[in-house]
């Protein structure tokens, strides 16, 4: 078996060094072909298009099929804690029978980590009889000291109300996230009373899952058919984007649309086959900007769809917003399109407020209002940005 896989990916290798070779011989050609028929500058442009069609080529060769399932998921027995040392509490030395754990994951650097920590407090002292939560530090950079990192925690004070510790040589890191395939923190595991992996996800969704692990009601079996359908469903999504490569516009035109008629159809036969991916980030972004280019008011459409259909899990907001600010100056924008929009950082607000930021976004909101022709949500949406700086800013009202 392992020669079958080691055969596999020489012939993976021999496939990007094979199309590696063809692609620079054939962008050589072409571009001393132009260099020689449109000068020095066009052929310079164009050889970097030439060079973006190779990355192409190489990433879908490497990534053309899907990732092999985690060697650990939910279900599992946990892996034991590896600690170097613990920064705050008193140690854990391996989980109990009959308790529950929360094991969050976290890095000083990463704002939603700490956008996260007080709410990971309020729920370790709302159950505090029945779950024990631990954050263990990863993903650190090479130049935080475990001095450093000991700072923050101290400097947190009772808004990190919990056990803390750093990793011993890297073995949570691997052990339990790369084994797991758990990607970007914060992220957290929770053991149920048997010692098993109940659990995996971003900390947002513990207030609904740990009632459930608690009074016995949660399906284990139903949180591990979803963590793999949306593992698949993610491959899917990127696996798509590299098929968009080919209706792409003209890297030399900006005003290209590239074949958006073409994407819609594409896109058409791959929801027909697996209707989950509608709303999955790249498939949903390139819908919009598809039907932005053929159709504004079914992008309207599917624009409200898309809102409708986000969430902390799946948040769309940013190919809504992004896309809007884009074609703003190049399209003809009905004013329900830039209402769109800013119910769209409304919502973003709503979810992130503790990541954004919020005077700012609440200024894009009163512009898109104006462009929309409401006066008044323009006037109360510069209101929320002046509340929402003197929040920041500590400025009281008087």
């Amino acid at each position: 078996m392992n020669g079958i896989f080691a055969l596999i990916h020489i012939t993976k290798k021999a496939l990007i060094y094979i199309s590696f070779f063809i692609i620079c011989s054939t962008a050589r050609f072409l571009f001393i072909k132009d260099l020689l028929e449109i000068g020095l500058s066009t052929a310079c442009m164009r050889l970097n298009f030439y060079l973006v069609l190779l990355f192409s080529v190489i990433v879908i060769i490497t990534y053309a099929q899907e990732p092999a399932p985690p060697t650990l998921n939910i279900g599992d027995p946990a892996p034991p804690l590896k600690i170097h040392e613990w920064l705050k509490g008193a140690p854990v030395d391996g989980f109990k029978k009959g308790q529950v754990y929360v094991v969050e994951f976290w890095a000083t650097w990463c704002k939603p980590c700490r956008a996260a920590i007080p709410h990971l407090s309020a729920l370790a002292a709302e159950y505090r009889n029945t779950v024990t939560f631990i954050g263990v530090d990863i993903y650190e950079k090479k130049t935080t000291s475990i001095g450093k990192i000991k700072a923050f925690v101290d400097s947190m004070g009772n808004k990190m109300d919990y056990h803390v510790a750093t990793e011993e040589s890297y073995f949570m890191e691997s052990g339990w996230f790369d084994a797991s395939a758990t990607q970007g923190i914060p992220n957290t595991f929770v053991i149920n009373a048997e010692g098993k992996l109940a659990w995996i996800g971003h900390p947002h969704e513990l207030p609904k899952v740990l009632p459930q692990i608690l009074n016995n009601t949660w399906d284990m079996k139903a949180a591990l058919a979803k963590r793999n359908l949306d593992r698949h469903l993610q491959y899917l999504d990127i696996e798509a984007s590299y098929e968009f490569v080919r209706f792409r516009g003209d890297p030399l035109k900006p005003d290209d649309p590239g074949k958006p008629d073409s994407v819609l159809l594409t896109i058409d036969e791959m929801v027909k086959k697996e209707p989950k991916l509608k709303f999955m980030p790249c498939i949903a972004g390139t819908t919009f900007v598809a039907l932005l280019n053929t159709n504004m008011t079914k992008a309207c459409e599917y624009g409200k769809e898309m809102l409708a259909a986000s969430s902390f899990e799946n948040p769309l907001y940013y190919e809504i917003t992004a896309n809007i600010k884009y074609y703003a100056g190049k399209l003809n924008f009905p004013a329900e399109m830039y209402r769109l929009g800013a119910e769209t950082y409304q919502a973003e607000i709503d979810l992130y407020s503790d990541l954004m930021d919020v005077p700012g976004t609440y200024r894009k909101m009163a512009a898109w209002y104006r462009l929309a022709g409401d006066k008044f949500k323009a006037v109360e949406a510069e209101q929320k940005a002046v509340e929402a700086l003197k929040r920041e800013t500590g400025i009281s009202r008087g």
